[in-house]
């Protein structure tokens, strides 16, 4: 397991041989490592923190976020709770984009999305285009840090093309 505390962009996490707490365990001491105990986990300056949720503890809900993806059930209920490897896999790939290490292969723009709850929303995209995996930040109200809504890998049919619109439709500015 510890083996992939060691893994570096564009390395895969390995996941695949292990159970279900194995993979857990090590998925999260990859997340604490990277975002958790992170406390210069900033995009452009400004602190990126969890989304909070009222009675939930905002790191798990996040760790779920990048490591599970929603399924409609058979009763047509959303539900979080699918293991979803090509995200897990690229865990690790959130703390180096982030870091504009290779900014080259990074397109980075904001977009205003349409959500069903709020509105109009100003989110921040960071795409690398040579690996398919996009992260979504919305800035704070006060604009002085981040939220972290998502990342993961653009296998989902349409995925890349939607980015890729989003990216000809951007704002001016990156927010």
């Amino acid at each position: 397991m510890p083996l992939n505390l060691l893994k570096k962009y564009p390395e895969l996490l390995e996941l695949s041989h292990y159970s279900e707490i194995q993979r857990t365990i090590s998925l999260r001491k990859v997340f604490d490592r990277d975002i958790t105990n992170n406390n210069n986990f900033k995009f452009r300056t400004k602190t990126i923190r969890p989304v909070k949720k009222e009675g939930l503890d905002s790191m798990d809900v996040l760790f779920d976020h990048l490591t599970k993806k929603t399924i409609i059930d058979d009763e047509g209920k959303k539900r979080r709770n699918v293991f979803e490897i090509d995200r897990s896999r690229r865990l690790h790939w959130i703390k180096h984009h982030i870091a504009e290490i290779e900014s080259d292969i990074l397109k980075i723009f904001s977009y205003e999305d349409r959500t069903k709850d709020r509105g109009s929303v100003v989110r921040t995209y960071i795409y690398d285009t040579k690996e398919n995996h996009v992260i979504i930040l919305e800035p704070q109200r006060s604009e002085l840090d981040y939220y972290l809504i998502s990342a993961y890998y653009l296998n989902e049919p349409g995925g890349e093309k939607q980015i890729k619109n989003k990216y000809k439709k951007r704002l001016d500015e990156v927010y």
